[in-house]
């Protein structure tokens, strides 16, 4: 296939870019590298990168009709649940308007004579549109209703509904996945996981919301990156799928047995245990999120590969591997 990715040198961008190559798709990036300042994509005969913001409409068109792709996927999003608490604005603009101007081209191209076979936007959303679940509840599915409770999540939920709204009335050919939390190579250094890790790897404290007692089903990336290749190569078209692992922890637990995992890597003479420290809940913090997978499982015959440990195991390594890189990015910021 010819894949169209907008945010494709994120996180989760560079890891399904990393996996469609591998599969032997060709692949058209377009990232204005806001957050990772250059584009995390090894140089090869089936990849271009442009760097475009998608809240510049009038770009858009032009890549469509010269690169001509058989699927769009749309992951280009501001993520970062703290800073949308703190600067919401470019959340609305990138994930609201950005997602209606990606809409908009896609149209424009479908309707053309240039439109191409099997034509479809799949739209890379998050489970974070649902809300919050307390411990008891069932798991979110492709039926749950939409509560959020952040701007990030609002924004995200704004930009599900426009493409609902674009498949319906427009006869977009359309998916949207949820996924939940991920983790992997190339997350940013400021999100959860990557904050217990560098931390404990520069002898610093490791802030813990609250109690620690939140609860969240994680994922790693790569598994969620063969989910979404695995629907695209399926030729899914206007469908819902919730994607996750089934693999549910508290936030203590987490932070424990990434410690436990750093006291075996690392000559210590104290445990990692012993920088752990307690700090204030952020506003609008979510208690749970957990995912029902049934959907995806029975027509998409796709699983997780990765349980927790053996996907932070090699996370871990590459942030061993990778420190360079990630203080480069927070110098940059």
């Amino acid at each position: 296939m010819k894949i169209l990715i907008t945010g494709g040198s994120g996180f989760i961008g560079t890891n399904f870019v990393s996996e469609a190559i591998n599969r032997g798709h060709i692949i058209y990036n377009i990232d204005n590298l806001s957050l990772f300042q250059k584009d995390q994509n090894k140089k090869n005969k089936n990849y271009i990168f442009d760097k475009i913001d998608i809240r510049n409409k009038n770009s858009l068109n032009e890549i469509f009709n010269r690169f001509k792709p058989n699927k769009v996927i749309h992951m280009a999003a501001e993520s970062h649940v703290d800073n949308s608490i703190r600067n919401p604005d470019d959340f609305i603009t990138t994930n609201i308007m950005g997602t209606y101007n990606v809409l908009q081209a896609s149209l424009e191209f479908f309707k053309s004579k240039n439109s191409t076979k099997n034509f479809c936007l799949h739209h890379v959303s998050t489970d974070e549109v649902f809300g919050s679940l307390k411990k008891n509840e069932k798991s979110f599915t492709e039926e749950s209703k939409y509560k959020p409770n952040s701007p990030y999540s609002a924004s995200k939920a704004g930009s599900d509904h426009l493409v609902r709204a674009w498949s319906h009335t427009y006869s977009l050919p359309c998916t949207i996945t949820y996924c939940t939390n991920n983790f992997g190579p190339y997350q940013y250094p400021e999100k959860f996981i990557p904050v217990i890790i560098l931390s404990g790897i520069m002898k610093k404290r490791i802030p813990i919301y609250g109690t620690g007692k939140n609860i969240r089903d994680w994922i790693f990336v790569q598994d969620h990156v063969n989910a979404l290749l695995d629907i695209m190569e399926q030729n899914f078209i206007d469908k819902t799928y919730a994607i996750g692992s089934n693999d549910e922890k508290e936030n203590i637990d987490i932070v424990d047995i990434i410690c436990d995992l750093l006291d075996k890597k690392l000559d210590v003479t104290h445990s990692h245990k012993n920088l752990k420290l307690y700090v204030k809940y952020r506003l609008g913090h979510d208690f749970r999120y957990s995912i029902n997978t049934s959907l995806i499982e029975n027509e998409v015959k796709w699983k997780p590969q990765y349980n927790f440990l053996n996907g932070i195991k090699k996370t871990i390594d590459w942030y061993l591997i990778n420190k360079d890189w990630c203080a480069d990015l927070l110098k940059a910021k």
